[in-house]
């Protein structure tokens, strides 16, 4: 299990707010979870693609966005950008990534996993700012296989409320029924 850092860097915390505002982007939908990602060369300290939930065509998760975007920009589906992620990739996701898509979608977590395939490795961290709560696949085992195929899963504390009221907005409140 992905165990909190106390002392993550600034720019750390930074990025994690950026995909916060991000989340705040995505139509609320009562089946979706409204999230924000953003790829980053950590060695640069450089944005190199940014998504939220729903920004493209399709019932399109965050990280999902993110990455089609970055393959955009190089003129390369997604699948083929392996090689042009730099040495250093990380993601930054406000939920993290899912496990198993109901929709028929490949799972996040296999497009992280798919990125391995290349030159420089892929992305090798992912921050996340929480859980994927149980509502709509159950739990998600998605953590333990990147971390399997040694990709840091790291918790970025301190903005889980936040997030979580972002995350489900559009979704029923206890109080609503």
């Amino acid at each position: 299990m992905a165990e909190p850092k106390s002392e993550l860097p600034e720019c750390v915390k930074d990025y994690m707010r950026l995909a916060i505002e991000l989340a705040k982007q995505s139509p609320p939908q009562p089946t979706n979870f409204c999230v924000g990602a953003i790829l980053v060369d950590e060695a640069e300290n450089k944005t190199l693609a940014t998504g939220y939930t729903l920004e493209l065509p399709g019932n399109t998760h965050a990280e999902q966005c993110c990455l089609q975007k970055f393959a955009t920009q190089h003129g390369k589906s997604e699948k083929d950008i392996a090689d042009l992620l730099p040495t250093k990739s990380a993601i930054y996701t406000t939920m993290e990534p899912c496990g198993k898509r109901l929709s028929g979608n490949l799972p996040c977590i296999d497009r992280i996993l798919n990125t391995r395939n290349g030159l420089n490795g892929g992305i090798k961290t992912v921050y996340h700012g929480v859980a994927e709560p149980e509502t709509f696949v159950g739990q998600n085992t998605g953590r333990g296989r990147l971390e399997a195929a040694g990709i840091q899963c790291v918790h970025v504390s301190g903005f889980e409320q936040e997030i979580l009221k972002v995350a489900t907005a559009g979704h029923p409140r206890k109080e609503d029924a």
